[in-house]
């Protein structure tokens, strides 16, 4: 029920109107009263109801400048003014607060029941648009996630001014100011960084963004398959650090009972300005890539991953070489679930912990890149591709010489060999995951009269991640999941819609919406009519 609270000097029309109107039998509950607006404000303040009533002309505070309050801190109540004096600069000044209506003394309790009745209506009908326009966003999520990701990318990559960054994130309901700033790159991961469907994954990343949403200064960017950038902020380099803590110590309580997954959260430095995030995003990004070497389940500083700087000198000894810093295993693991991205700090981290004395021979460096290129080339062969697909140079040992001349030069083939190596991968994966795309879209026709079918049900039927789905559906179709759904399920309504007689809420249910008066805002909000006025063309052709 609709809450009302009453403000009248009199006290017998104060008592008239709160005993002479059924108030409970109307669906609205009266919630309390006061003599004036220095009394009221408190109890409306405590009982924050929707509709206000109250006499324009009050000792201490009247009824103007309680309304002022109300509309600036409560600004979704509803003001009805009563008053006794029908001089044109009351209404007028009523009118500029924003006030729903304005009754003229003596008025009857039927009078004022009715502009109560009428002020309900326009609660409820915004209430009602306030549920649609949330629902639309909670299905839309998976949009919302893709938009947010590009501003992120806009960020790091500075390529708006910082008006418009901040525009954007105002759009997308996200603050961008403030007075510091530290990226942390986040990921839950599966034994293995499987790609396949887990429910233990999927609910942990639910827990995880539920919690990120509770913190006011925690901005979260869904990056897919790698995981989230969170962006916090702060007022002071103190407070920084308090919250990093805090969040680092509220994740792992959280996952603590999830033996299965791990986590891994490179943090990067701190800055203070918006055009500096980039930064604080690089350095996360080498933290992130050190979840390849070292234990998961932690949180990693920038500042603790120590760089070597490359020695000139050319002798050594084999002897001194660690032999079990040259792992091949990280290589492998590097190669299976690594990302572009990430090559150039996965290459110098590996390197640099073999240690840069340990490569400073020219035989050495030839070694490494041969080595690394066995990696390459077997891991290829273990996709079913064929090595001979890498450009010449990564194939043709007569050419290794030219880059091993240096440790900068065989760092640079390496990246090189890499790139190409993840580019073969992901092009065989996008060919062999067609299947599925077609796959999804089956399931799609199967299932888009279930209004409960989303699409973490869709990556589950396919045995995909629901983060990695999202990533290829997009990918391979050049739209998100759900603005597919949407689209077979507005395309069936609209045959529908031409070719029966059927209402249009029993439409709305065929295609999926059990709420018809949401069938009806969607199909508005995608096909720019009602769902009737699209029928009406029928008759008009």
């Amino acid at each position: 029920m609709l809450k009302v609270f009453l403000v009248e000097d009199e006290v017998i029309m104060r008592n008239g109107i709160k005993r002479n109107i059924p108030w409970e039998q109307e669906g609205f509950t009266f919630v309390g009263e006061a003599s004036d607006g220095e009394l009221a404000w408190p109890l409306i303040k405590k009982t924050k109801p929707d509709i206000l009533i109250t006499d324009i002309r009050m000792p201490f505070m009247d009824g103007l400048e309680l309304s002022e309050l109300v509309r600036k801190e409560m600004p979704d109540t509803k003001i009805i003014i009563l008053s006794g004096y029908s001089e044109f600069d009351y209404a007028k000044q009523a009118i500029t607060l924003g006030v729903t209506d304005y009754l003229l003394k003596p008025i009857t309790s039927e009078k004022l029941m009715e502009a109560v009745r009428r002020v309900g209506d326009i609660i409820r009908e915004e209430h009602a648009h306030r549920d649609l326009v949330a629902q639309y966003k909670k299905e839309m999520q998976e949009n919302i996630s893709l938009e947010k990701k590009k501003l992120f990318d806009s960020i790091v990559l500075q390529n708006h001014s910082t008006r418009e960054l901040l525009e954007q994130g105002r759009l997308l309901g996200m603050d961008l100011t403030a007075a510091f700033y530290t990226v942390l790159l986040f990921k839950l991961m599966t034994p293995g960084e499987s790609q396949t469907y887990s429910k233990e994954l999927v609910y942990a990343g639910e827990r995880v963004n539920e919690e990120i949403n509770r913190w006011e200064n925690v901005l979260a960017f869904d990056r897919g398959p790698e995981g989230w950038a969170f962006l916090l902020k702060a007022e002071s380099q103190e407070q920084m650090e308090n919250d990093l803590k805090r969040l680092e110590e509220k994740i792992c309580e959280l996952l603590k009972d999830n033996m299965e997954l791990r986590h891994f959260c490179g943090i990067g430095d701190t800055v203070q300005r918006m055009s500096d995030i980039r930064h604080s995003y690089q350095s996360a990004s080498k933290a992130f890539a050190s979840r390849f070497f070292v234990e998961k389940s932690q949180f990693v500083r920038a500042s603790q991953i120590e760089k070597g700087k490359l020695m000139e000198t050319q002798d050594m000894s084999l002897i001194s070489v660690d032999s079990s810093k040259i792992n091949r295993k990280l290589v492998e693991n590097f190669l299976k679930v690594g990302v572009a991205e990430e090559i150039d700090d996965f290459v110098e981290e590996y390197f640099d912990n073999i240690g840069p004395e340990n490569y400073r021979s020219l035989m050495f460096c030839h070694y490494l890149i041969v080595d690394m290129n066995f990696c390459a080339y077997q891991f290829l062969e273990s996709l079913g591709l064929d090595p001979a697909a890498l450009p010449g140079e990564c194939r043709e040992v007569d050419q290794f010489s030219d880059y091993a001349t240096s440790p900068e030069g065989m760092m640079r083939y390496v990246k090189r060999l890499f790139t190409e190596t993840l580019r073969l991968r992901d092009s065989s994966a996008r060919n062999k995951y067609q299947y599925i795309i077609e796959a999804a879209k089956t399931c799609v026709l199967e299932n888009f009269q279930n209004n409960e079918f989303s699409m973490n049900q869709a990556a589950a039927m396919v045995n995909i991640s629901p983060s990695y789905f999202s990533t290829l559906f997009r990918q391979e179709t050049g739209t998100t999941f759900i603005e597919y759904l949407t689209d077979v399920r507005l395309g069936k309504a609209k045959e529908l819609l031409m070719c029966t007689d059927m209402r249009s809420s029993e439409i709305g249910y065929q295609v999926g919406y059990k709420d018809s008066h949401y069938f009806s805002y969607i199909f508005k909000k995608i096909c720019g009519c009602t769902p009737k006025e699209y029928r009406a063309r029928k008759s008009e052709g």
